[in-house]
């Protein structure tokens, strides 16, 4: 009788255990929208995680923890580790500057702008709350339990970047775009599989030395944010756990917002004009000079350079896979 009722106990069991929970949300998670959201909120989270808290061995360390330089590759590799998470996924952006122009430059529908800002909004400022408290008791040993965004025990400047009394709001401003222009550019540069592209396999180290090169020769001046979504998510973590509005009383704090999307679109636009457009034309007229040898002589007026653009379509400036992060 033991052995008899043994199978239906194990059958009924097998049917309690397969839920249709978890099988729904197996189906929503595969969705493509979701999978990018997710990636971006990951990678985000990663890169911030590792950004910030190399911030915070430099503040709150007394340089015994931490240096610039060491924020400069905590940030860097951070990118890095955050294109192994996602890069297959979302191209693991981590920056809304970086989704922007890519939308604007159509390599990316606009209907995905807000969902990869939004997991980027989100990873970041979780990324937040993780060096809150993991520092907690070193922010409030170093601040003595006041949380100031100015003066000589201020910690504000761990989550978010500050403008130093030296450099004028244009000025600054006039920075931020260059330096995401450059950021822009040189992704452009490193994705693109018709130019010189990074060796596969190696893309998420040369953009991580990128942030690095970045840093170390041009980010002192305002924290290189470069990124909205490295600013502002922060910022408004800080608001929240306890420095006040004093953290957007200041004129700078939409800078870290306008400054890299304008600055990502002129740099991936320079790079289209200016390196990309002529060697796809070029491209087109050598495919032109391969079909002469089999066409008759009488066609050779009808040129590929006068056809209408959308006669021959152009792949996407970073090959299938759209890795342009950070």
């Amino acid at each position: 009788m033991a052995q008899a009722s043994r199978p239906k106990w194990s059958t009924r069991s097998s049917k309690m255990g397969s839920s249709p929970v978890p099988k729904k949300l197996q189906a929503i998670l595969q969705k493509e929208m979701v999978r990018e959201f997710l990636a971006e909120f990951m990678s985000t989270y990663v890169m911030m995680v590792f950004g910030l808290g190399s911030v915070a061995h430099m503040v709150l360390g007394n340089n015994l923890y931490g240096s610039y330089l060491g924020v400069n590759l905590g940030f860097g590799f951070g990118v890095t580790m955050g294109v192994h998470v996602a890069g297959n996924i979302s191209g693991a952006h981590m920056n809304a500057a970086v989704t922007f122009a890519n939308c604007a430059l159509r390599r990316l529908p606009w209907k995905k702008f807000p969902v990869y800002v939004l997991g980027q909004f989100l990873g970041s400022f979780m990324a937040a709350g993780t060096i809150y408290g993991l520092f907690y008791m070193a922010i409030q040993q170093f601040s003595g339990g006041h949380l100031t965004v100015t003066g000589p025990t201020a910690t504000a400047g761990i989550f978010a970047t500050y403008l130093p009394g030296y450099m004028t709001l244009w000025c600054g401003f006039l920075n931020e775009v260059v330096l995401t222009g450059m950021l822009q550019l040189c992704l452009c540069a490193i994705t693109d599989k018709e130019n010189n592209a990074a060796l596969p396999g190696t893309q998420a180290l040369v953009i991580g030395i990128l942030v690095v090169i970045i840093g170390v020769s041009l980010g002192m001046n305002t924290g290189y944010a470069i990124n909205p979504s490295r600013d502002l998510p922060p910022r408004f973590f800080t608001f929240l756990a306890g420095w006040g509005k004093e953290v957007f009383s200041n004129k700078w704090w939409w800078v870290p917002i306008v400054a890299p999307l304008l600055g990502a679109y002129l740099g991936g636009v320079i790079y289209v004009v200016f390196i990309s457009t002529p060697r796809k034309r070029q491209r087109l007229e050598n495919s032109e000079d391969h079909r002469i040898t089999v066409l008759p002589k009488a066609n050779l007026g009808t040129s590929s350079s006068l056809a209408p653009p959308s006669a021959t379509p152009t792949p996407p400036l970073g090959g299938s896979m759209p890795l342009e992060h950070f």
